[in-house]
């Protein structure tokens, strides 16, 4: 089954959509490039969001460098997006899953044909386990593979396919996890347990790998964050290895080994690549947030993973920021504030606040320039932006200023529809989100 995304560019969208204009005729999300909208020409109400097509280009073309040279499989995570049009475009350039987190984004993905899922968390609750096991038995090609933590759930799964029996096994993998973190077993011992419970579900369960996720993994500093994730990442290839010893992995080959968020995938290589010597291996990164890249928190995380290995500058120059919100200068109500017409229903707010970086003044400036020196963005309303200027800032009421963002996923999420732009700002297209 391929991806089919075509009935996505025929939905109808108004003015009842964020991001366009009022007084429009309803139209096919395919024909917005022919209404010739230009945001810097004001065609758009502000605020909007949109997406620098070549800045997201060079990003996909950055990253399959990395894994060409990593000799790593890519499983981009799709709720970073949730965008079925950027998935395919993903699955097109070379990736070779989409990685999602809930029933909800099964759904939607199936909907528009992703072939081989991974589904990075739990599969649970009688009305997920249902679907999957339908859209199993309904499309041979459809490849999916889940994570287990515990005995009792891969009892809840191996009764379910007991029931509905597939002509393959339900394809699983362990999760590893860290005290005091998310899911995963805790212990090589509990991570056995729970291996050895899907190797008495055969047929019907397989054991195909072992997983992670170290993304949140905290501590004091940036050098003692990556010693955390080091020392994980190394009781994962534990868990795998300990797994091997007892023949769990049975004939599959290859064993896959994945982690890898959008922050650590370079060490995430460099540690698996080693892990089961002389068993073919398969090493699985899940960056999500590459495509869009932000200003901020991945910024600070690529500038870190820059500094670990000389893959990233061997990939060439690194990854951009692509994804802006636009909004005006509304108030200048104190000589060192200035009110911006965006809040928290329209960014990302949950790791830093959104950055200042473009200015434009119409009928001033021929095309935006770098925002004046010493504004900062101290808070957020809903639909509000509180920003400190300097006393003399030259900003006014009526300017349109652009703001980077910090972790992209919290801002995909606000925006149903979001333009593709030119480097001009000329609307050349759209994706549709569905969260």
């Amino acid at each position: 089954m391929a991806m089919d995304t075509g009935a996505i560019g025929k939905m109808v969208i108004d003015g009842a959509t964020k991001g366009v204009p009022g007084g429009v005729a309803p139209f096919a999300l395919d024909d917005v490039a022919g209404h010739g909208w230009n945001l810097l020409r004001e065609d758009l109400p502000l605020p909007v969001a949109v997406i620098r097509e070549s800045a997201m280009d060079h990003n996909e073309r950055w990253m399959h460098r990395f894994l060409e040279l990593s000799g790593a499989k890519f499983a981009p995570h799709g709720k970073t997006t949730m965008s079925p049009q950027l998935f395919e475009r993903q699955l097109a350039s070379g990736a070779w899953a989409i990685t999602l987190a809930t029933p909800h984004q099964i759904q939607v993905a199936r909907r528009y044909g992703v072939p081989r899922i991974v589904l990075a968390n739990q599969l649970l609750g009688a009305p997920a386990i249902r679907f999957v096991l339908d859209e199993l038995h309904r499309d041979p090609g459809f490849e999916f593979y889940c994570i287990v933590d515990s005995v009792e759930g891969v009892e809840r799964l191996g009764e379910a396919v007991a029931a509905h029996p597939l002509t393959r096994p339900l394809t699983v993998w362990v999760e590893g996890g860290a005290m005091g973190g998310r899911t995963g077993a805790r212990t090589i011992e509990s991570a056995l347990a729970v291996a050895r419970r899907v190797r008495d579900f055969a047929p019907h369960l397989a054991l195909t790998g072992v997983e992670g996720f170290e993304g949140l993994l905290e501590a004091d500093s940036a050098a003692a964050q990556d010693r955390v994730v080091a020392d994980f990442l190394g009781y994962l290839c534990e868990i795998a290895a300990a797994c091997d010893a007892e023949g769990l992995f049975g004939d599959v080959s290859p064993v896959i080994l994945s982690a890898g968020g959008s922050a650590f995938y370079d060490m995430v290589v460099e540690r698996f690549r080693a892990a089961l010597p002389g068993r073919e291996t398969m090493v699985l990164t899940r960056s999500g947030c590459y495509l869009t890249h932000d200003s901020k928190m991945y910024t600070d995380f690529f500038a870190r993973l820059r500094a670990r290995t000389r893959l990233a500058d061997n990939a060439g120059p690194g990854l951009r920021p692509a994804l802006e919100v636009w909004a005006y200068v509304q108030s200048r109500p104190e000589p060192g504030k200035a009110v911006l017409t965006f809040g928290k229903r329209d960014v990302s707010y949950d790791a830093h606040l959104p950055v200042l970086e473009q200015w434009y003044r119409p009928g001033t400036h021929q095309a935006p320039i770098p925002c004046p020196p010493g504004g900062v963005v101290t808070g957020l309303n809903d639909q509000h932006a509180h920003v400190r200027l300097p006393a003399d800032s030259p900003l006014a009421v009526g300017d349109m200023v652009s703001v980077g963002i910090s972790h992209p996923c919290t801002t995909f999420d606000k925006w149903q529809v979001i333009w593709l732009v030119d480097d001009d700002y000329r609307v050349t297209g759209a994706v549709r989100t569905f969260f």
